[in-house]
């Protein structure tokens, strides 16, 4: 049997793994298991938290490392937690400002949960260990006035999920971040990974990766960042890539 180009592939979930319908499709879920089987680390890298992403991974049979929460979490398996990085409160606390001021939707990741408007309550910023913050806003200039005045804060990690969505991590954490942390645990090189997105939370590691892959569907600063485009994840994109790339 030959020798393996490429032995870790990392993989987004919204808009990559999983259809526009948040499912795995059977040919998608078909080739990742072909890929597990030659000995190819298939590994979830989302934006989703923990318990979020655990149950695709379940549904895969996967029992490799997983990135959740951008880079902010590594799991050594589905059930081993190996590096968590939290965002300082008084970071969260400029940013939740920031969110009141400019008067559009917030959302945050903390260890112990999901917080946005609906259950958000005084002392919430001291009493929870804050992994990731976000905005949605759909005005294009009040997005670019709320992205300037996070440049402005500094110490930030500054991505997207969608083009009406702001993701923030601390500086530094990434899932290019992530995937090398991955990579530590399993004895292999950058050169080894193909990392595959739609996305600018998507972007570091693309670029990273030994193979960056786009999808069709992909932001197009992914898309001309990435080594390949692949179809969409509605057309089983993945498929394409571990049929052409990993298991050709």
């Amino acid at each position: 049997m030959r020798e393996m180009k490429y032995r870790l592939l990392a993989l987004d979930m919204d808009g990559t793994l999983l259809t526009d319908n948040h499912q795995i499709s059977s040919e998608t879920a078909k080739w990742i298991r072909k890929a597990a089987e030659a000995g190819v680390h298939v590994c979830l890298s989302t934006g989703r938290s923990y318990d979020e992403a655990a149950p695709f991974g379940e549904e895969l049979g996967l029992d490799t490392p997983m990135i959740t929460v951008n880079g902010s979490e590594v799991w050594k398996n589905p059930h081993e937690l190996y590096h968590r990085e939290l965002l300082g409160q008084e970071l969260i606390a400029q940013m939740y400002r920031l969110s009141r001021d400019k008067k559009v939707w917030f959302w945050a990741y903390s260890v112990e949960g999901l917080y946005n408007e609906h259950n958000w309550y005084d002392g919430a910023i001291q009493e929870k260990q804050w992994l990731k913050f976000g905005y949605n806003v759909s005005d294009d200039q009040l997005r670019h006035e709320v992205l300037m005045e996070l440049q402005n804060i500094g110490g930030l990690e500054i991505t997207n999920s969608t083009p009406w969505n702001i993701e923030v991590n601390p500086q530094g954490i990434n899932k290019a971040s992530g995937i090398r942390t991955v990579c530590g645990l399993l004895g292999i090189d950058m050169s080894e990974t193909v990392a595959v997105g739609d996305s600018l939370n998507d972007l570091a590691a693309i670029q990273a990766a030994g193979l960056g892959v786009a999808m069709e569907n992909a932001q197009l600063a992914v898309k001309e960042n990435a080594d390949y485009v692949t179809s969409s994840n509605n057309d089983d994109g993945i498929a394409e890539v571990i049929r052409k790339f990993i298991l050709a």
